[in-house]
Order: C-alpha cells, then structure tokens, then sequence
C-alpha cells in the first residue's frame, strides 16, 4: 500500500512539473538566441530591434501609419561630441562598471525610501538590451530578463561597441532610432557633422525621446555640455 502511493507521489506534481519544465526550455533559448544574436553583434548591425517592432505593433492596432527612419552607421561616422554627450547624460561610470551603476543605484533607492519616488538607474548596456532583446513596457519579467542579458552584453562586446549599437539603435522620436536617423530627421545633416550643441541636444531626449524635442533643449543642453567639459571632452 506504501508502495502504491510512493508510485503515486510524483503524479501529483506532474501538472506543476511540465509548465515550468517547458518555461525553463524556453527561457534557456531565448538567452541562446540573444547571445547568438550578441556575438553576430561585434561585426554587424541588427536589421531590427523588438523596440522597433513594438512601435510597427502599436501603430497597427491604432490604425495609424508608421515610417521607420533607421540607418545604423559605423563608430567612426559617429560624431565623437555626440557618443561623449550620452556617455555624460546618461551613464557617466559607463567605461567603470561592469554593466550595473552600483552609485546610482544606491541613489536611486535613498531616494525612493525619502519618498522621491523611483527614477531611472539604468546603464547604457542595459538601454541597448532593452531595445534589442524586450520593449519599453515596465515589468518585472522585463527587469528580470535585462539582468542576464546586460551580463552577457558585458561579456560579449567592448565597450565602444555597446555605445556605438547603443547609439544605432535608441529611440530618439517617433519612427525615428539611431544617431544618424536622428541627425538627418531633426537637422538634415549625417551623424558625423553634429555640432557640439546639436549631439548635446540629442542626448537631452533620450529619457523621453516621444515627447521632447531638441530645439526645447536649451536648459538641459548646457547642462550636459558642462558635464563633458568637466570629464574632460
């Protein structure tokens, strides 16, 4: 009879078993694919982003038109004050850390806990799995998956690789993702004859690339163009 019902045991699992059998499967060659996809990173350009698909499915289900203005180009073609502008606004340890800003996000979190709310901690290798790999929906599966995936961007490509993909592939107006796509839309010239102001003010919209627009960024301009004097660009 003991027997009977230890042969028994294991069936009563098997209905939990499977799905996170099958899960783990999953999860194991999505991160496969991504490092694939990461290693085939170092030489070539991402024909396209799941951001970018995001945005192609938001338009299709409001009915409205999307025109896709994505034109990656190599580090050289891209100006060094516009790859300097983001590295100071956006991740200033970005050559320091491994992938995580410890600094900030400790700050980040005294804050919450002073009632400031939650701001953004994120590095730079972070922003560009996101926009390779998720999407810009807030979740915690999200943040789950950007863990694994920024170790191995850290793992896999150089630094300057990740600022030069990092900067091919940001968001940075609607339809509108890469410095040269951004460029050529907001000034009608390529990439890599930004002025200084002009790769400032593109920095400046990254935070919020859907609402603001580099001519209102005068303020936030200075400000980062101060930042790069004082790291010494």
């Amino acid at each position: 009879m003991a027997a009977r019902r230890k042969a028994k045991a294991p069936s009563r699992w098997r209905w939990l078993w499977s799905p996170v059998k099958w899960a783990t499967v999953a999860l194991l060659g999505y991160l496969l694919a991504c490092t694939l996809l990461l290693v085939a990173y170092r030489w070539v350009d991402p024909p396209i982003t799941t951001v970018q698909i995001q945005r192609y499915a938001e338009a299709a289900v409001a009915g409205e038109p999307f025109a896709l203005q994505y034109a990656p180009v190599s580090e050289a073609e891209q100006d060094a004050d516009a790859r300097h502008a983001v590295v100071a606004s956006e991740d200033a340890r970005f050559y320091t850390h491994h992938g995580f800003d410890a600094v900030e996000l400790r700050a980040a979190y005294e804050e919450a806990r002073a009632g400031g709310g939650m701001r953004g901690a994120s590095t730079l290798t972070q922003q560009l799995v996101k926009n390779l790999f998720l999407t810009t929906h807030r979740s915690w599966l999200r943040k789950g998956l950007e863990l694994p995936l920024t170790v191995l961007a850290e793992w896999i490509l150089p630094k300057d690789r990740i600022l030069t993909l990092y900067l091919n592939s940001a968001e940075m107006g609607r339809g509108v993702f890469g410095l040269e796509a951004a460029a050529r839309h907001h000034y009608g010239r390529s990439a890599s004859e930004l002025t200084r102001d002009q790769a400032a003010r593109l920095a400046a919209i990254l935070p919020a690339p859907l609402e603001r627009r580099p001519q209102d960024m005068s303020r936030t301009s200075s400000r980062i163009q101060t930042r790069m004097r004082q790291m010494g660009w």
